[in-house]
């Protein structure tokens, strides 16, 4: 099973799915493999009709499944930086190299090369298998498949997401959203700085404004928070404006995030951005220029994975690893999509985080063995 898996591996890493590409080979692949199994099939594709989902089922029809899920996106990956091609999946000293390898088309292919042994195992409840597209910038896939399994009348009550935690058991993360903040100057000479509106210079003001609640929000962690840091975070990832130093700059644009523990804190970041906007930069802006504006863009807001006390797939997992304790991360998942929906949801899966989105990204054989047997035993429990 291992070499099986390894060589559906090579296979999906060959397909360069970068997000901002299209995933319908590696769908199409996907399909024919789950369909030669005998799984019934269910394919959505996004408004460009270049990416899908992928929902297929086997095992009995009706409530109750279980659910694995792994998204088939990929960073994208400068050949100049790897020491062998990205898209071409390389062994070195145990490692299996290649983009996407550990996140998460390790435990893909693993899923892939057991569904012929699920299949014939006489499955009591149905198994179902999630592969979705556009993870890495904003979770669409996973939320537009929410829908879509709704409106199907299709009701899982677990799933297991296979991002990368070393086969440890995830029951907790935070949300991830994600926001571009478009900053309208007035341009001008700049000789005469009062005759125009900087676009930067009110951008850089809304920065320090983010900066500024990133040291209050710590103050606001719960207690005993298990995250690392405890708090929700805001981060400033990119800002552009601007065309020569000697010109007052007309547009500037600030792409940020923040990670929140609570909804809560995500409610008082947007809050206080939105008075600071409201009440101090528009005001001041458009006193010279009535012109000017700034304007958030909704990038994604992902919720984050809440932890429960009672969890139907904590249990199920710990119960295949052996495990006797769930951790929470830092990073976001699509499992708070699935919690949202109603479907008890866990991330276990192999490889690990501190490999994803690198250079000479690779997972480890023995982590995909471990995945293996981990998925023979749901195999064998869902037989029962």
């Amino acid at each position: 099973m291992l070499a099986r898996t390894r060589e559906i591996l090579g296979q999906l890493v060959a397909f360069p799915t970068v997000s901002s590409d299209s995933n319908l080979e590696l769908i199409a692949y996907t399909a024919d493999l789950l369909s030669d199994a005998g799984a019934t099939l269910s394919l959505s594709r996004d408004d460009s009709g270049t990416k899908a989902n992928l929902f297929a089922t086997l095992g009995p029809a009706g409530d109750g499944g279980i659910v694995l899920s792994g998204h088939t996106d990929v960073v994208p990956a400068d050949p100049s930086e790897w020491t062998s091609d990205p898209f071409t999946l390389t062994e070195r000293g145990g490692r299996l190299y290649g983009r996407g390898t550990c996140d998460m088309k390790g435990f893909i292919a693993a899923a892939l090369a057991m569904a012929p042994r699920f299949a014939e195992a006489g499955l009591a409840r149905p198994l179902h298998f999630a592969l979705t597209y556009d993870e890495e910038i904003g979770c669409f896939g996973a939320r537009a498949l929410m829908g879509e399994i709704a409106n199907a009348g299709i009701r899982p009550s677990v799933a297991i997401i296979g991002e990368p935690t070393g086969m440890g058991v995830i029951e907790g993360h935070k949300g991830c959203y994600e926001y571009t903040t478009e900053f309208t100057g007035l341009e001008g000479h700049g000789s005469q700085p009062g005759k125009g509106v900087n676009a930067i210079e009110y951008a850089t003001r809304y920065v320090s404004r983010l900066l500024d609640l990133g040291e209050r929000l710590k103050a606001r962690a719960p207690a005993g928070s298990r995250f690392d840091p405890p708090w929700t975070t805001v981060q400033v990832g990119r800002m552009a404006g601007g065309t020569a130093r000697n010109v007052i700059a007309g547009a500037c644009a600030v792409e940020w995030e923040m990670r929140p523990v609570t909804a809560g804190d995500a409610a008082f970041v947007k809050r206080d951005l939105n008075d600071y906007v409201d009440a101090v930069l528009l005001p001041a802006m458009r006193a010279v220029s009535p012109g000017c504006g700034i304007v958030t863009h909704v990038i994604g807001e992902v919720e984050g994975l809440q932890v429960v006390g009672e969890s139907e797939a904590r249990e199920i997992v710990c119960g295949l690893t052996g495990c006797d304790h769930a951790d929470v991360v830092p990073f976001g998942t699509e499992a708070g999509l699935f919690q949202s929906a109603g479907i008890s949801s866990i991330i276990c899966g192999p490889g690990s985080i501190a490999q994803a989105h690198k250079p000479d990204e690779f997972i480890a054989i023995d982590q995909l063995a471990a995945c293996l047997e981990m998925l023979d035993k749901l195999r064998l429990t869902l037989a029962e």
